[in-house]
């Protein structure tokens, strides 16, 4: 009887040391199941708006654990608008059941200069699949936030500002989520005018380039591929940055690349569902995109296409030129 009980203790212990793990801090963090995840959320009501005072903190809202979220939702949701860095507290808000179906969750991050109210897709076996911003507010932004999701689950995302003489200008888009995990933008509407083309930030411009195919590949002013040398000869970071469709569909990458062959490199993240292919020659590289980079572009393109190698020019070349 007695090693009865101590079999019993022993696998009890070994049981609840099997539900938690170490998080970074050298703390005890508890899986939990995809269900008890879902069960954080209180239920909304079709249809439901979304406004600034969404993202005020409630009673209702549950506070939600980096280590709780690190198990269903990709980092690179939150990393996209607030850095890698960054640790913004979550807040549960609500969900919204489809039967069968997808499910809608509306979570709450908030830091002292940004805060946001995403909508996330999990599938019916409780898969994160994709999410986006329903409202943003920054302290230093003029811009200013709407959502609405309809009894169809159709979501619309109004971006509105004032102009100094008082004038309102708003964007409107309207997504739905499709069997692909996505959702896809179906409509977009605004009373602004043509908007002003924004200077193109290269964020790795300065780094060393002396690897064989670092440098910048270009098809033009705003379809560029920059890349630098990576922590040894097996990698090169990049900086990707494209627009399409007379720049109504855009996509923007940073990243390190690993060789998978002489002339063939990878980007593959942790946290990130994005998977890039590079194949180089001696003066081009073509892109591919191997799986969904949504977080990173609109809808309606991909990360693809072949670039040419910019030609730099030698030092004797620009001292002549001088002269």
């Amino acid at each position: 009887m007695r090693l009865l009980k101590m079999m019993l203790v022993l696998i009890t212990v070994i049981a609840l040391m099997s539900c938690r793990h170490k998080n970074a801090n050298g703390g005890e963090t508890r899986k939990i199941e995809p269900e008890d995840f879902r069960a954080m959320f209180r239920n909304l009501n079709l249809p439901v708006n979304f406004g600034d005072s969404s993202l005020a903190k409630k009673p209702t809202d549950s506070v939600m654990s980096w280590s709780v979220y690190h198990q269903f939702i990709a980092d690179s949701l939150i990393q996209k608008y607030f850095g890698k860095s960054a640790k913004p507290r979550l807040y549960a808000t609500g969900k919204l059941v489809v039967k069968n179906a997808e499910t809608y969750l509306v979570i709450k991050a908030l830091s002292p200069s940004k805060k946001i109210l995403y909508v996330v897709c999990l599938d019916k076996e409780g898969n994160f699949k994709t999410g986006i911003p329903l409202i943003i507010r920054e302290d230093d932004s003029e811009f200013r936030y709407a959502a609405n999701i309809d009894n169809k689950y159709t979501i619309s995302v109004s971006r509105l500002r004032k102009d100094a003489e008082g004038r309102s200008f708003f964007v409107r888009t309207v997504y739905v989520y499709n069997e692909e995990g996505v959702f896809t933008l179906i409509m977009r509407e605004s009373n602004e005018g043509k908007p002003k083309i924004a200077q193109i930030y290269n964020p790795i411009d300065t780094l060393l380039h002396k690897h064989k195919y670092s440098g910048d590949y270009i098809q033009d002013k705003r379809n560029f591929i920059s890349f630098r040398d990576g922590k040894n000869n097996s990698f090169l970071r990049f900086f990707v940055h494209f627009e399409k469709d007379n720049g109504n569909c855009k996509g923007e990458l940073k990243g390190e690349a690993r060789f998978v062959s002489s002339t063939v490199a990878r980007y593959i993240a942790n946290g990130d569902p994005c998977s890039l292919e590079f194949n180089f020659n001696e003066k081009s590289v073509r892109m591919k995109e191997l799986e969904g980079c949504g977080n990173h572009r609109d809808i309606r393109c991909y990360f693809d296409g072949v670039y040419n190698k910019h030609k730099e020019k030698s030092v004797k070349q620009v001292k002549s030129k001088r002269r």
